[in-house]
């Protein structure tokens, strides 16, 4: 067992929190959700199709999605925690509103991310204020 397994072992948790095997089967399947959307979205933006404007929030939320792991399991830092899956949220949110008018299945199709994001954000700054 690795020492960031030991440690979000430890952590206090809702009763509702999911088991932790439950993260990579959830991760993988909106991996590929992100994979094909956004990537429709930047190949928009690379053929002058979409403006710059349009692609900011893609690119903000692949950042602070990518960055959630290490700041959490590596650094073991809740707050920083919740302040990036927070950010997550609101780039993808961000995202989607401004993808719409152009490209509405890519606002359809992550609406599994958002709900799954969602939940993730309430868990993770319930952790936080447990584990204070």
């Amino acid at each position: 067992m690795s020492n960031s397994t030991i440690w979000y072992s430890q952590l206090i948790k809702p009763t509702w929190a999911p088991p932790p095997w439950l993260f990579g089967p959830v991760w993988i399947i909106l991996y590929i959700i992100i994979l094909i959307s956004f990537g429709a979205v930047f190949l928009k933006f690379f053929e002058r199709k979409i403006p710059r404007k349009i692609v900011l929030p893609f690119v903000f939320n692949l950042i602070f999605n990518l960055i959630f792991s290490p700041i959490q399991f590596v650094l073991q830092n809740n707050i920083l925690g919740a302040i990036d899956i927070i950010l997550v949220f609101i780039t993808l949110i961000w995202a989607m509103i401004a993808i719409y008018p152009r490209i509405k299945w890519v606002t359809y199709v992550n609406i599994p991310y958002l709900i799954w994001v969602s939940f993730a954000m309430v868990l993770q700054i319930i952790i936080t204020f447990l584990n204070i």
